[in-house]
């Protein structure tokens, strides 16, 4: 009898039951408020897009119908306008240098507020930090009066140069976090073997901050190309008028003609766009490595 009972197996104590799951409204929520703002974001520039393939006409008669016939000339006679490309040279040149001034000078700056020791640091750090929540507008009429001083009104570089200096104090606090984690002990590798500081931030630090100078060099191209109101404040002469500000000359011009403006706004918008959604993952890469940092 003992040797059945040995042969038995064991019993199997019974599974613990899974813990009911409860419902929470937060995820319903979320998914809610991301459904807004893609509506509030998509459907404006669907509506523009798909506007330019109409006639005023059409537009008239139906504003959110679709388009019967396709009218493909609104597109083509922008695209074949002289103005839309000087706009589009003025608007690339001045993104350009913007980018360039404020990536450069920017990373200097993090360079040397997250790796060398000095007196007032912080405090610096801090200045650049506030210059977050100091608003463009405030700045135009002490803007304006300094480049009229400089003679540097109605001139390119009197608005890039600008754009650039309101584009270090996001530069900076993307950059300095990220330089500030990459380890101490590769700059004294560096040392060690003959290198300067400044060898150091060229050769070795730049490099590893490749992903934070992308997402700054993305917002920094972003704001310049977008930004209307220093165009506005220092252009005078149409042949030095930006696409933003192109836009709204463009719509004073043809203020009949609807359709037409929906198809200079709709090309307006590509280059941008398109720049951002192609690096999109790039500027989250480098905002979730300047966080870790």
């Amino acid at each position: 009898m003992s040797a059945v009972a040995a042969a038995r197996p064991a019993a199997v104590p019974p599974a613990p039951e899974a813990p009911a799951r409860r419902f929470s409204l937060l995820k319903p929520l979320t998914w809610l408020v991301v459904v807004l703002v893609v509506a509030i974001t998509v459907i404006p520039m669907i509506f523009v897009i798909e506007g330019g393939f109409r006639s005023t006409a059409q537009i008239n008669a139906s504003p959110v119908g679709l388009p019967h016939p396709w009218v493909w000339s609104n597109y083509t006679s922008v695209l074949f306008s002289s103005a839309f490309w000087r706009f589009l040279f003025n608007s690339a040149f001045i993104a350009v240098v913007a980018t360039a001034g404020a990536v450069g000078f920017g990373s200097m700056a993090a360079f040397a507020l997250s790796r060398i020791e000095f007196r007032g640091r912080e405090a610096i750090y801090t200045f650049f930090t506030i210059g977050l929540l100091f608003p463009i507008g405030v700045a135009s009429l002490p803007l304006y009066l300094l480049l009229q001083r400089i003679h540097m009104l109605d001139n390119l570089f009197g608005v890039a140069i600008p754009e650039a200096a309101f584009s270090l104090s996001i530069t900076i606090v993307i950059l300095r976090p990220f330089m500030r984690a990459i380890p101490a002990e590769i700059e004294d590798a560096a040392v060690v073997d003959g290198a300067t500081r400044l060898k150091f931030f060229a050769r070795i630090l730049l490099p590893l901050s490749r992903p934070a100078l992308v997402t700054v060099a993305i917002l920094a191209f972003v704001f310049s190309w977008n930004n209307y109101l220093l165009a506005y404040i220092v252009f005078t002469s149409p042949s030095h008028f930006t696409l933003p500000l192109g836009v709204a000359t463009f719509q004073t011009q043809y203020s009949q003609d609807t359709a037409r403006i929906f198809a200079f706004t709709a090309l307006s918008m590509v280059p941008a766009l398109g720049f951002f959604v192609l690096a999109e993952r790039r500027i989250v890469a480098g905002l979730s490595g300047s966080l870790k940092g």
